[in-house]
């Protein structure tokens, strides 16, 4: 990971930031460039001696120098300029359902945990997410806006109701990776110095060193990476040294710490760490004192003796030696992040990356924490055994691993070789590996990567008396200057251990890194170092040998002393002339492991040479310090060491050298060891970033120093050696490729015409070859890349500006090809590495436009632009017109080429920006376009949209002028153009990215902290709003788009609409009402697109229907930008990372920063508990499940995500949502606020422009700062234009505004229904203001309501799973009589943010206040009826509903009432329950209803004046219904409302339902009510003349009267119906206990059908109470006190129907009801009932003790009513005693002869049937066998006991009415007498005798009764 990475999101800054402190700033170019000084320039002395020499002969290298020192020259606004604002911080939305309280239940948890009151900004950030604009100045806060501007000065911009939606729809938005979605975007590269992104970097420092016998004697050694596997060297010796106390004086400065570089880890990477000690001295104190197991205890004596030999000795010789592996478990615990064991010293992953923490970016990547304490963490090591050998060692006796691999053992390759015993020591180290931090403010001391690879075969060629061969393979190396580094403060340092005592005085050394690897790099340092390795000497004898090395510039004398270019072991010691190696003791063949690092001359010459001197010294001490003696000298010459990277052979050893002992004759004469053998071995590495080791490169230095110094005329040897570098290979090549390039641009810019051609070839060769080579793929080779953006400087000003000459190169090189002569490959390649040509260009005149203007520019101010010469410009002009042709030729063949030119080419345009005027540049932007106009081909389409992309992107686009002076913004123009053409293209692909362009650039004005203030963003919104203006103009193309481009754009038109002033607002508004409303169209598009719908939610609010939940691509969020679903697929590759530091898995999330943390604000943390293994871990298991679920893909891949990315993907498209919804508001505010100001001259006369975006809001789920915002700006509305919306030409709008104003009050939430009953209130006072009453907007509640009902739960189970009323319902109920609580009516108004005296306040134009209370609450209590009444019916629930169908017929006549007030509604419900009837069979139930929806009908039309009935029709109907209420229906049907009302209410409906019930009336055998209704229907055919109708009619008459003649000439007594009065008794009844019905039954139906009928229907519910079931059979009184709790009671009792108003007080009994009715009477309302009783509590006893009870009920309504059963409400009861009792069973029976004998039949002379009837009563009355009745009331009252207790005014009542029976009887007979014919002479005979022995019993009793028979 780069530590660009890490930085800031979208700084534009790639270079680290501290790297800035060091660096410094030096003024080139104003604000432009930046110098930057050379990272390896002047830092150490090497540096400077190569720097001192004169190499003013050698123009090449004077380059090379100059390559290497001079300051880099960065040019900051290549890559655009982008400062970015704090990332946007969102808060919580809250969208409430109707049975959620999310605002409450927040509430109530921060009061628990004691955060009321006292919120944090973490915990309440702004929903908008953004800083104050007031912080900022503001760019254009003081240049005019032009013409896009009102004729008024901009004003001061009122206060949003919500944040941009930009801001949610783009929260991940990112510059940089926005800029990486352009096809060809450039990126920056960071050279390898100044990036802390090249390896691993680790820290070793020597903590102690410990021996068992002691710390008594110098000891020296040395560190270094050794990699085992390929036994290599990967960095230079580390040198150290432990001194005891007494040598403390003579310590050098010798480094304590040193920082090793590594590529990257691997197992086989190891620390080589070798000790040495001053040599034995013979006879003196051996070192096996250091590997006895024993512990030893020198003397005084034998510590002296070692110390003075260490003094008086200079030499040193091998002692011991080890390995530590760094990324091995075995050894040091994974110390590289491979394992961890438990046991192991180290920390997991020390210097690896498992401890690097991760947090994700805004393009979902994980990236490292930049925080140093994550990743330094210095830890103590104790390195392996220290193991001593008999004689020395090599690299290939290194050791290697035990192959068993069981333990950290070691052993030799060679069995031969026995390891000692090791060495009784500890060497301590601590090892650290360093963050970004510890080296950046060294960065500058640190090399670059240098990298020497293989030469080519022309540079293989050895001398013969060398056997050495060339390194295999590809090396390089990684060197850093030694130098000093501050101590990090931060970390602690580890103290050395007792007994050792190191040297404090250097901190630091920096050691060479020597690369293996396969890639080559550029050489960027300047370095001249050969590394030498003496390795071994064969002799013939034993010998103390060492060897000496010195660098000799000549041969010619060899007592001259050598040159000082020998690095010292001490780091601040200078150079030195001689170094020596160790002393290989005794030996034959001596072994030499040491390093010499050797500074080469700057120009090598064949007399540089090497001389090796060999030493022989005595060990052992006489009178003075042994004296080395010469064995002999080895010479090799640099030139040949130079010619390979790494030298492996062998020399002979000369045993005396003469004066030019180089020369071939006397190399003869020398004499050799061992006859001239080759017994020296030795290495060497060559690091030289002067000294190419290809012969070519050579060749052409040495031509180009020829050229430069003019020292000859130029020739084919130029030519040759210009072309000979298109076959040096491009490894080697790239070693040299910045001065290679600078030395061809040098030959272009000021060579003739032929040799420009030909360096210009040679230059795209090379840089062809480079980019196909080291390119890993990528577009622009990043070493091209760095080239360009640091080394190259055009010459520093010495020359003549490169881009002249390289402009008029390839303009010719294009012509040709234009004009069709052959050019060859090279033209192909130039138009692929077109981007580095184009880029070097716009450099060169950058560098020249900065060098031009900086000295007279003042400062702070910008550049002035480059005037380029008519003829430069002519010639970039035809180049750019050739380019521009080979995009078109080749992208209409689909060649990737065309595109990649393409992308070139807009870069080009997009640096000129900033170089030269741009308006030159707008004509390149004007040719490009005229080349291609209009729809293109989709490629060539797609290279348009490219080329804007690139453009547009520059940081000054937003202030960019037009083509003319007086145009603005040319760029701005072309770009809104050619996007909307693109929406018109076919292809989808292309209009998803003109979307998507849009979208960015407003994203990166948002976003960047130069355009903060209003101003800025007044300005950017005025550039854009044309664009509105093309979508208005071309609605089809918008909306032909798909939902997301729509949403792209709209998003974008929102964040125009939310910046731009009112005035301009305005103006668009007052061109036309067709624009206007398209303009609104829009608007109502974002609300559909932009509506927050949760899955899962409530089907009553706003929730995502089940057919739209899964539906739709596999992305995460349809609502949000395609940033985020990429975003989220990042991260979602992420999430399965895990850490093994726990027992489970852990996902790991951290914060980006503390600056960028409110990114992952208020995230829960996530849970270190396994995943569900239902839980998809990775995106493509999450897509394989989504596509497993079909239709629900969609929602499983966002339920794939991890918890934290979900709650973020909700949390966004909330705010989206929020912000969208609050800017619609805002603009429609702003809207009404001009028109109510006639600021918009156009007629809106519905004001139909915003009634459907105030309908989609109330129809939509909002947050509640929506809800907060929406009720004032509802309230102007309605206050504004309240006769307007009122009126019937808004009924629609106003029907939809009541619906969801009554659903919201629906809502548990307890703010969002006092506004919803507040809005309520609001359409009350606009109803008294503009119509005077509440009649019509009763109606209109009343319609909603009833709407609404279908929707809200009104019941739900109890946890037994019987039905109650829900919630909803309750909090229905409790708003609407909020509605007309007048003592809270303040504290709502102040609650919603509205005045207190809003309802009571004069709408304009109005005078007097008609605002009621009282009509408040009679709306109020009329729509709580009908909740109540739709709460009945729904508690009955559909088993109820299907047994019980009186409670059903009842809940249907409930709802129909609660909705008289509504016809419409009345209608509907009253024909529902009319189809209830017909199917329960009740027919005159059925057409009781249809006669009520009938009337209805007529008096609406009677109200209205038609002459078609009169009311005494409508009363006439009232006779036959008594249940259609006086309630007039005029005041409803004058409030019609669209879909109801007196539309529906003619003529024709009410005939159909009149003979709906004449059809009804007739099943059911009414037909008295048929014949009335036939006379209401026969008008109404008269007046239409419907004489086929009218004989129907009359026919129908005639059989209906037919049919009453036969009722009424029944014998026997017809009865449409059987009445029974149940009461009920018990708490299982529920709302029954304890009333009393009358219940009307067929009348074929018995008491005991209906007592089994009623007990079904009841029995199940009084189990379920836990209760039984008794009825009641006779009807006695019930006594409640009397009754069981656990039983439940009913009381049925058979009733009669009545009409006599004094039936109470009459004894008569009702055995026939012939006598007191007639057949017409069948309305009634009053019934009866006896109840026979005792006194002493019998019910039956003799007639001298039967006593009887009347009771009369009276009920609700009438008979047939509109329901099967009525309410008792009233009841009365009269007892009478039992000669009461007796008169009126004597009365009874006289009545009902009476009554036949005055029978109307009796004239009419139907003697048969009348003499039937005659007969029957007859027989009965005079019989004596049937008479005992009479004669035993006589035989109980006139003899005995009884006789004396009764009063004498009884008795004469009696006998009162026994002598009028027997006085009615007689004149029966005679009547009976006259009637009869001879056959029935003997049955009148025997009623004769029957009459005079009833006479003669009667006389014992009443002697009268014979005086008057």
């Amino acid at each position: 990971m780069t530590k660009s990475q890490v930085l800031e999101r979208n700084a534009p800054i790639v270079l680290p930031v501290k790297t800035y402190v060091v660096m410094g700033e030096i003024a080139l170019s104003g604000q432009r460039f930046r110098r930057i000084p050379h990272p390896y320039s002047g830092q150490s002395a090497d540096v400077e001696s190569l720097l001192s020499d004169n190499v003013e002969p050698w123009p090449h290298l004077t380059e090379l120098l100059q390559n290497y020192t001079a300051d880099w020259v960065k040019d900051e606004s290549k890559y655009g300029h982008y400062e970015s604002v704090p990332t946007p911080v969102f808060e919580n939305q809250i969208f409430e359902g109707p049975d959620t309280d999310v605002e409450t239940e927040l509430r109530l948890s921060n009061i628990r945990l004691g955060r009321y009151g006292d919120a944090t900004d973490d915990e309440d950030p702004t929903t908008s997410g953004r800083y104050s604009g007031g912080l900022f100045s503001g760019r254009f806060s003081g240049r005019s806006t032009g013409s896009d501007a009102p004729d008024s000065t901009v004003t001061k911009a009122s206060k949003h109701y919500g944040g941009a939606p930009l801001l949610p729809y783009e929260p991940v938005f990112n510059w940089l990776a926005a800029r990486a979605s352009v096809y060809g975007q450039r990126t920056p590269e960071i050279p390898t110095a100044l990036s802390s992104s090249g390896g691993l970097k680790i820290s070793v420092k020597i903590a102690s060193l410990n021996f068992q016998a002691g710390l008594v004697e110098p000891w020296y050694g040395t560190i270094c990476l050794y990699h085992r596997e390929k036994r290599e060297k990967l960095s230079e010796d580390f040198h150290f040294r432990c001194l005891p106390p007494e040598f403390q004086d003579e310590a050098s400065n010798y480094p304590r710490k040193a920082v090793f570089s590594l590529e990257a880890p691997s197992p086989a990477i190891c620390l080589l760490v070798q000790l040495e000690k001053h040599v034995t001295e013979e006879g003196g104190i051996t070192p096996s004192i250091y590997t006895r197991k024993e512990p030893v205890h020198l003397t005084e004596r034998d510590k002296q003796k070692l110390q003075v030999w260490a003094k008086m000795i200079p030499f040193r010789e091998p002692f011991a030696w080890s390995i530590l592996p760094l990324f091995d478990a075995i050894v040091t615990g994974g110390v590289g992040g491979f394992s961890s064991p438990t046991n192991s010293p180290l920390p997991p992953g020390v210097l690896g990356s498992a401890l690097m923490e991760t947090s994700l970016d805004s393009d979902g990547r994980l990236i490292a924490d930049s925080k140093p304490e994550s990743v330094s963490v210095p830890v103590l090591v104790d390195v392996p055994t220290l193991h001593r050998v008999k004689e020395n060692y090599t690299e290939e006796m290194l050791l290697v691993e035990h192959p068993s691999g069981q333990s950290s053992m070691l052993s030799f390759q060679e069995p031969k070789r026995k390891v000692q015993k090791p060495v009784k020591a500890t060497l301590r180290l601590e090892i650290e590996r360093l963050g970004s931090d510890d080296h950046e403010t060294d960065c500058i001391s640190e090399c670059g990567s240098f990298n020497n690879y293989s030469f080519d075969a022309d540079s293989h060629s050895l001398g013969a008396s060398f056997s050495g061969r060339s390194a295999q393979g590809l090396e390089s190396t990684k060197t850093f200057h030694n130098g000093h580094q501050k101590s990090n403060s931060g970390h602690r340092d580890l103290q050395a251990g007792i007994g050792s005592s190191l040297d404090l005085r250097r901190s630091e050394f920096r050691a060479v890194e020597f690369r293996l690897g396969p890639k080559p790099e550029p050489l960027s340092q300047l370095l001249h170092l050969l590394y030498v390795y003496p390795q071994s000497v064969t002799l013939n004898r034993k010998r103390n040998l060492f060897i000496r090395l010195e660098l000799r510039v000549d041969d010619g004398d060899i007592r001259k002393p050598p040159l000082e270019a020998l690095y010292p072991r001490d780091a601040d010691s200078s150079m030195q002339k001689y170094v020596h190696t160790q002393i290989d003791a005794n030996t034959k063949t001596p072994h030499f492991h040491d390093e010499f690092k050797v500074q080469l001359p700057t120009n090598l010459s064949p007399d540089h040479h090497l001389l090796f001197t060999f030493f022989h010294v005595e060990l052992q001490t006489k009178l003075e310090a042994p004296k080395p003696v010469v064995v002999g000298y080895a010479v090799l010459p640099l030139l040949f060491a130079s010619q390979v990277i790494r030298l492996d052979g062998t020399l002979p050893i000369a045993k005396e050298l003469y004066p030019n002992y180089l020369k071939d004759n006397v190399k003869d004469r020398l004499e050799y060891l061992d006859d001239g053998k080759t017994v020296f071995k030795l290495r060497s590495r060559l690091c030289s970033s002067l000294y190419p080791v290809n012969e070519r490169i050579r060749d052409f230095f040495s031509e180009y120093d020829r050229h430069i110094l003019r020292t000859s005329p130029w020739g084919n040897e130029l030519m040759e050696a210009v072309n000979a570098l298109k076959n040096v290979e491009a490894s080697a090549m790239l070693q040299f490729l910045q001065p290679c390039l600078n030395m061809l641009l040098r030959m272009i810019g000021d060579g003739g015409e032929t040799l420009q051609v030909a360096a210009f070839r040679s230059m795209v060769n090379i840089i062809t070859r480079v980019q196909g080579e080291t390119s890993d793929g990528d577009e622009r080779n990043r070493y091209l890349v760095q080239y360009l953006d640091y080394a190259f400087d055009d010459f520093g000003g010495r020359h003549d500006p490169v881009y002249p000459g390289l402009c008029s190169v390839w303009r010719s090189l294009a012509r040709s090809k234009a004009k069709g002569y052959r050019v060859g490959p090279v033209y192909d390649d130039v138009l692929s590495m077109a981007w580095f040509f184009l880029e070097l260009i716009v450099k060169s005149m950058a560098l020249e436009q900065s060098r031009t203007y900086s000295e007279t520019l003042p400062p702070g101010e910008e550049l002035p632009p480059l005037q380029l010469n008519d003829e430069v410009f002519k010639s970039i002009g035809q180049l750019y017109d050739c380019l521009l042709t080979e995009v078109q030729e080749r992208g209409k063949k689909g060649l990737t080429l065309a595109n990649k030119l393409n992308s070139s080419l807009g870069f080009f345009c997009f640096d000129l920006l900033s170089v030269i005027e741009p308006r030159q540049v707008f004509e390149l932007v004007a040719l490009y376009f005229s080349k291609f106009c209009g729809v293109c081909e989709t490629t060539i389409h797609e290279y348009k949209l490219n080329f804007l992309s690139i453009i547009c992107d520059h940081d000054l686009f937003v202030e960019m002028p037009g083509r003319d002076p007086t145009e603005r913004n040319y760029l701005a123009s072309m770009l809104m153009q050619e996007l909307f053409i693109t929406w018109d293209h076919e292809d989808p692909a292309l209009k998803a990215k003109a979307c998507r362009i849009l979208v960015q650039l407003l994203c990166k004005h948002e976003y960047d902290l130069r355009y903060q203030s209003l101003d800025d963003k007044l300005y950017i919104a005025q550039r854009y709003f044309p664009l509105v203006g093309l979508i208005l103009d071309e609605m089809p193309v918008f909306y032909a788009l798909s939902s997301s481009e729509k949403r792209e754009i709209l998003v974008c038109v929102l964040h125009i609409l939310r910046y731009l002033d009112d005035g301009s607002l305005v103006k668009s508004w007052q061109q036309n009402i067709a624009r206007t409303r398209l303009f609104f169209k829009l608007l109502e598009e974002c609300q559909e697109l932009f509506e927050y719908k949760k899955a899962g939610a409530d089907g009553l609010m706003g929730a995502m229907p089940v057919n739209e939940q899964g539906k739709g691509t596999l992305c995460y969020s349809e609502k949000l930008s395609p940033a985020v679903n990429h975003f989220l697929s990042e991260a979602s590759r992420q999430d399965v990372r895990v850490t093994k530091s726990s027992p489970g898995p852990q996902w790991i999330f951290p914060q980006v920063s503390p600056d960028a943390s409110t990114f992952w604000k208020r995230v829960s943390p996530v849970s270190n508990s396994p995943s569900s293994p239902n839980q998809p871990h990775s995106l493509r298991e999450a897509l394989a499940q989504a596509q497993s679920a079909g239709r629900g893909a969609g929602m499983a891949l966002k339920e794939s995500l991890h918890p934290m990315l979900r709650q973020k993907l909700d949390l966004w498209e909330e705010n989206l949502s929020a912000s969208v919804m609050l800017q619609l508001l805002e603009i429609v505010a702003k809207f009404m606020d001009a028109a109510s100001s006639q600021a918009i001259a156009t007629d809106y006369t519905k004001l139909d422009c915003i009634t459907s975006i105030i309908s989609g809001f109330l129809g939509r789920s909002q947050p509640l700062p929506f809800w907060k915002a929406f009720f004032p700006v509802f309230n102007n509305l309605f206050s504004q234009y309240g006769a307007t919306l009122m009126s019937r030409d808004n009924d629609r709008f106003l029907k939809q505004v009541a619906f969801h104003l009554l659903r919201l009050g629906v809502f548990r939430n307890e703010s969002i229904r006092k506004r919803a009953v507040v809005g309520l209130q609001i359409l009350i006072r606009t109803a008294f203001h503009y119509f005077q009453g509440l009649s019509r907007l009763r109606v209109l509640l009343t319609i909603t309501l009833s709407e609404l009902m279908s929707d809200v739960q009104v019941t739900q189970h109890r946890m037994d799973g019987s039905l109650e009323e829900s919630g909803e319902s309750q909090r229905l109920r409790r708003s609407l009589r909020q509605i007309a609580q007048e003592n809270i009516s303040t504290d709502l108004l102040r609650e919603s943010g509205l005045p207190e005296g809003t309802l009571s306040a004069l709408p304009d134009g109005g005078c007097e206040q008609i605002w009621s209370w009282a009509g408040v609450h009679e709306l109020s209590n009329s729509l709580l009826k009908a909740v109540e009444a739709a709460v009945g019916h729904a508690l009955l629930g559909p088993e109820v509903m299907t047994a019980d169908k009186y409670a059903t017929a009842e809940a249907y006549y409930g709802l129909a009432r609660a909705y008289s007030n509504v016809p419409d509604l009345h209608i509907m419900w009253l024909l529902y329950l009319c189809e209830v009837h017909q199917g329960n069979q009740s027919y005159a139930e059925a057409a009781q209803c249809a006669v009520s929806v009938a009337g209805v009908v007529m008096q609406a039309i009677v109200s209205k004046g038609d002459h078609m009935w009169g009311k005494e029709h409508v009363e006439a109907l009232r006779k036959i219904c008594p249940m259609l209420t006086g309630a007039s229906f005029g005041e409803a049907a004058s409030a019609e409302i669209e879909g109801y009302g007196s539309s529906k209410l003619t003529v024709e409906s009410a005939v159909k339902y009149l003979q709906l019930a004449n059809k009804l009336f007739v099943q059911g055998e009414l037909f008295h009510f048929c014949a009335e209704i036939l006379e209401l229907i026969i008008p109404v055919h008269k007046a239409r003349r419907a004489y086929g109708q009218l004989s129907k009619c009359h026919t129908s008459l005639t059989s209906i009267y037919e049919a009453i003649v036969e009722q009424e000439s029944s014998p026997i007594p017809f009865s449409d119906a059987t009445y029974y009065r149940v009461g009920f008794y018990g708490e299982s009844f529920g709302s029954l206990n304890g009333k009393e019905y009358v219940y009307r039954e067929a009348r074929d139906v018995r008491l005991g059908d209906i007592m089994r009928n009623l007990g079904n229907i009841y029995e199940p519910r009084v189990i379920e109470g836990k209760q039984s079931l008794h009825i009641i059979p006779d009807s006695r009184q019930v006594k409640p006190e009397d009754l069981h709790a656990e039983i439940c009671y009913m009381q049925i009792t058979s009733v009669e129907p009545v009409t006599e108003d004094d039936i109470l007080e009459s004894r008569r009994d009702r055995h026939s009801s012939k006598s007191v009715t007639t057949v017409s009477a069948r309305v009634f309302n009053r019934f009866l009932y006896d109840t026979p009783f005792t006194k002493n509590g019998k019910s039956q006893g003799g007639l001298e003790d039967q006593w009887k009870r009347r009771t009369v009920l009276w009920t609700e309504g009438s008979f047939p009513a509109l329901v099967n059963r009525l309410t008792v409400v009233k009841s009365e009861s009269r007892e009478f005693s039992p000669i009461e009792n007796a008169i009126g069973m004597i009365e009874t029976r006289t009545a009902a002869l009476a009554g036949e004998l005055d029978d109307n039949r009796l004239n009419e002379g139907d003697h048969p049937s009348r003499l039937q009837s005659l007969q029957r009563i007859l027989q009965g009355s005079v019989a004596v066998q049937v008479n005992s009745g009479v004669l035993g009331v006589c035989a109980a009252f006139f003899s005995g006991e009884p006789s004396t207790r009764l009063s004498a005014q009884d008795l004469q009542e009696l006998m009162a009415a026994l002598m009028e029976f027997m006085a009615v009887c007689k004149k029966a007979l005679r009547i009976h007498a006259r009637l009869i014919t001879e056959e029935d002479q003997e049955f009148h005979s025997q009623l004769v005798i029957g009459f005079q022995s009833l006479t003669a019993e009667l006389s014992h009793f009443i002697p009268a009764i014979l005086s008057g028979f």
